[in-house]
């Protein structure tokens, strides 16, 4: 399994995490297992091949690591969704946001560049056009003002 099915399997997650409040744990237990795979992959193809040990472990990282670190994430997204309560953001986008935020604030072998277009990419599946451009601009000025290059790169 690529990095990408599994960002996106970890997005699912997340968007049941906090859809449901089923804690981490629980859900990665519950779900991360080849039964229930079998079970979705004749409806949702994303789940066609259950995750090799490396694509286990990230999707476990992303999942616990948002629920871990929710107020610090949630309070990056709210800064930078101007003139938007995270209440009001769709759910997709605010688990597409949640997973790349802690991609970039936790995961540091993943490049922030990366992080971003894949979150980008992962959105072009779900949501429409204006949404999509809004999660690029809330995660690139979150990197631009976290990360800045330092002088003469760029």
């Amino acid at each position: 399994m690529n990095r990408t099915t599994a960002r996106e399997i970890a997005m699912h997650m997340v968007f049941q995490m906090t859809f449901t409040g089923t804690p981490a744990g629980e859900l990665l237990e519950r779900e991360l297992n080849e039964e229930s795979f079998a079970l979705r992959a004749g409806t949702e193809p994303l789940y066609s091949e259950f995750p090799d040990k490396g694509s286990l472990e990230y999707i476990s990282k992303v999942v616990a690591g948002v629920e871990e670190h929710a107020a610090e994430i949630d309070e990056a997204i709210s800064q930078y969704a101007k003139g938007w309560r995270l209440k009001r953001i769709d759910r997709v986008a605010a688990a597409i946001l949640r997973v790349c935020m802690c991609e970039i604030l936790y995961l540091p072998d993943v490049p922030n560049s990366a992080a971003i277009n894949e979150a980008v990419e992962i959105a072009k599946g779900y949501v429409d056009d204006d949404v999509v451009k809004f999660i690029n601009g809330i995660l690139g000025s979150f990197v631009r003002d976290r990360f800045p290059e330092p002088e003469g790169e760029g």
